[in-house]
């Protein structure tokens, strides 16, 4: 079996590689599709049991590796989550054989056997035992599950089991679970990372979702993930704004950019030219955007490098103002965006480096995202009947589709 098995295998993965799809309609794709996953799912779980047989004959130690873990991150270049998941799906299935034989015909995917396997971690097992537990039972309801219903339904039946072993157990702290990781990068993005308890998680998703759904606006082709994204990032410019976060460093919390004077009367748009307080760098075009409005302290610099400028540790634009400009404009004035004021920068059409002054004919309220666009090429106008006008970087006007009333539209469709 040994040594036939794998060539065998191979042999029907070149197989399945070298027939041609672009000709299959629909039906014959889903039906591959669908025997592809089973064979997938066969696949992981004898990889589980190997590895599972590898650990309790210490096959690791062949190659000098302490253990299996160590083995598929080094070996097969594993990341630390998918080496020691696989291991923990290869006991798992040793001491739940129901479940090791659905996967073994598969039935259920590794994913779901990881979603199973702390059932059996040896605390969860003595509390079971403790509680007159039948494991049996609970293996053959789990992989019932698994088998018939969504991935969120088995997780929930899985956290359901576990909190029934202790239900008199204390209450968990929430903040044990909560994490927030972030990672900047060599260009000043950032990735990062958090862990929220459920009700964390509630209010986070309340918050970021309120903003996602009252800014949909048509034609948006931006991903879920981006929307969420932008979402987040209005949701730190509405804390920002409003004034009312902790100091930090004996200071309300704001953005700070320095950059030298050339830069920002300039019109180019050269990376690298600006710095952010926490140590990013940014373009020049993305410093003069910042230093429009909102809580931006600017330092500018002069070309000997001494400062020439500290700018303001409030806004731009002084508050009695910007009421002015809010009850004017109402809400973001580019074509086809109606986010509200509260979520707008207050832009100075001819920017203040270039002598544009900060009263009303010079200012419009734009949100985050339409700021950037003008910024990078679009550009607005109020005409002298108080209307505003967006022209694409071609300076071809964008113009809303005309409003129809219900009589020219029952007129229409005759």
């Amino acid at each position: 079996m040994c040594s036939t098995g794998p060539a065998t295998l191979e042999a029907a993965l070149d197989e399945l590689s070298s027939e041609r799809l672009d000709g299959l309609f629909g039906p014959a794709l889903i039906e591959r599709e669908a025997q592809l996953i089973v064979a997938a799912n066969r696949l992981a779980a004898e990889l589980a049991r190997t590895t599972r047989q590898c650990e309790l004959a210490g096959a690791a130690d062949v190659d000098g590796k302490a253990s299996m873990a160590a083995w598929l991150r080094g070996h097969a270049r594993f990341s630390a989550s998918a080496a020691s998941a696989l291991v923990r799906n290869g006991r798992a299935l040793e001491q739940l054989p129901v479940l090791a034989a659905a996967f073994a015909a598969g039935a259920v995917s590794a994913e779901a056997v990881a979603a199973i396997a702390p059932v059996v971690a040896p605390a969860n097992v003595a509390a079971a035992e403790a509680s007159g537990v039948d494991l049996a039972q609970i293996d053959e309801l789990l992989t019932e599950v698994a088998a018939g219903a969504f991935h969120a339904d088995l997780r929930k039946a899985v956290a359901h089991y576990l909190e029934r072993l202790d239900p008199d157990g204390p209450e968990p702290d929430p903040t044990e679970q909560r994490s927030f990781t972030l990672v900047k990068h060599a260009d000043g993005s950032v990735s990062g990372r958090f862990e929220l308890d459920a009700v964390g998680g509630e209010k986070a998703q309340a918050a970021i979702e309120s903003i996602v759904q009252a800014n949909r606006p048509a034609g948006d082709t931006r991903t879920r993930a981006q929307q969420q994204g932008d979402a987040f990032v209005q949701l730190c410019d509405n804390q920002l704004a409003a004034g009312t976060l902790p100091t930090l460093r004996t200071v309300k919390p704001h953005v700070v950019v320095t950059i030298p004077l050339e830069d920002l009367v300039g019109s180019d748009t050269s990376p690298a030219t600006a710095d952010l307080g926490f140590g990013a760098t940014i373009s020049a075009a993305r410093a003069r955007w910042l230093a429009c409005d909102g809580n931006v302290t600017r330092i500018v610099i002069g070309p000997e490098g001494q400062p020439l400028d500290l700018g303001r540790s409030h806004r731009v634009v002084p508050h009695p103002l910007r009421r002015v400009i809010e009850h004017r404009d109402h809400h973001c004035v580019f074509a086809g965006c109606d986010a509200p004021s509260y979520w707008c920068d207050v832009h100075h059409l001819i920017h203040w480096a270039h002598g544009g002054e900060t009263e009303p004919g010079n200012l419009a309220l734009l949100c985050e995202r339409h700021h950037t666009k003008v910024h990078h090429g679009f550009r607005i106008e109020r005409s002298p009947d108080g209307r505003w006008h967006t022209y694409r970087p071609d300076d071809t006007e964008i113009l809303l589709l005309p409003a129809i009333s219900a009589d020219m539209a029952r007129a229409r469709t005759g």
